[in-house]
């Protein structure tokens, strides 16, 4: 029996469930989820291994208007996920109108690889309205397959995974079998205090902070941690501080547990505030922190 493997790279807007579906599909935890925009800031691959196929999942930022620098380089990995799947997912839900996504949704009618359009939280959704929702997306991507589902309730997501099976092309592995994803421990423990950060704070703060792994010290019985957390100016030091340090004690709290349960292990955690100015609109700077 011959090998399949491909790139199935997921894009669509903010808050529409790709990380969710992700994380449903590759069966752990890789992209953060909240329901804040701007949660997922890069490109992360997530790969789906069995004997005779390997599915290398990527998750990509919401599109958005781009704001900042940061912003322009997250619509990047966008750009890099069209050009490169084997298979696209575009991910949108009942909520969302066709109409305004015209212009955009109309530059991928000309690709010649298969398109999955998933229309997620049907569960919120009646029977007309989805109707009418199929109809409006078969006559912006006439090629594509239409499936309704609802990630989070699982309803009609098991048809996914075999049906990508089907579509992918004949080719070896592109990653070692035991491998599940392309990012390292630091990143992740990163985006999980970025995590806690958005279900925490309100406003701009979370949109303006970075952070940065320093120490990842492994010991017998504890893992010692120290993370800078990186924001734009000297005010917002301040309100992730709280008053008497109370705020970044529940932030440390919060990060320790979930960290705790990442690496199946004590956890000694250290979080600083540090201030970088308006880093996110510096090209130096937003390589420096991976963009």
């Amino acid at each position: 029996m011959s090998h399949k493997a491909g790139f199935v790279n997921i894009i669509g807007s903010p808050n529409v469930g790709k990380s969710t579906l992700m994380n449903k599909l590759v069966g752990e935890k890789l992209s953060i989820i909240t329901s804040k925009m701007q949660t997922t800031r890069h490109r992360i691959l997530g790969i789906v291994n069995d004997d005779n196929y390997q599915i290398v999942f990527s998750d990509t930022p919401g599109i958005i208007d781009p704001g900042y620098k940061l912003h322009e380089n997250m619509m990047k990995f966008v750009s890099e996920a069209i050009k490169d799947a084997d298979i696209l997912i575009v991910m949108t839900d009942i909520y969302e109108s066709t109409e305004k996504l015209k212009d955009r949704i109309e530059k991928l009618a000309h690709l010649e690889i298969p398109i999955l359009v998933l229309i997620n939280k049907i569960d919120q959704s009646d029977a007309e309205k989805l109707v009418e929702q199929v109809e409006a997306w078969k006559l912006l991507l006439p090629k594509a397959e239409i499936l309704p589902i609802s990630a989070l309730h699982n309803l009609g997501a098991d048809f996914i995974l075999p049906r990508i099976v089907e579509l992918l092309p004949d080719s070896p592995a592109y990653y070692g079998k035991d491998e599940l994803t392309n990012r390292n421990t630091r990143f992740f423990i990163s985006e999980i205090i970025r995590e806690k950060i958005l279900l925490q704070f309100k406003k701009e703060i979370p949109y303006s902070c970075e952070v940065v792994v320093e120490e990842y010290k492994e010991e017998e019985k504890i893992v010692k941690i120290r993370a800078n957390i990186m924001v734009s100016r000297d005010s917002q030091k301040g309100i992730l501080i709280g008053h008497k340090g109370e705020k970044i004690k529940q932030l440390g709290i919060a990060s320790r547990l979930d960290i705790e349960k990442f690496v199946d292990n004590k956890v000694h955690l250290e979080l600083f505030i540090k201030v970088d100015k308006d880093w996110r609109n510096k090209e130096d700077k937003l390589k420096k922190y991976g963009y």
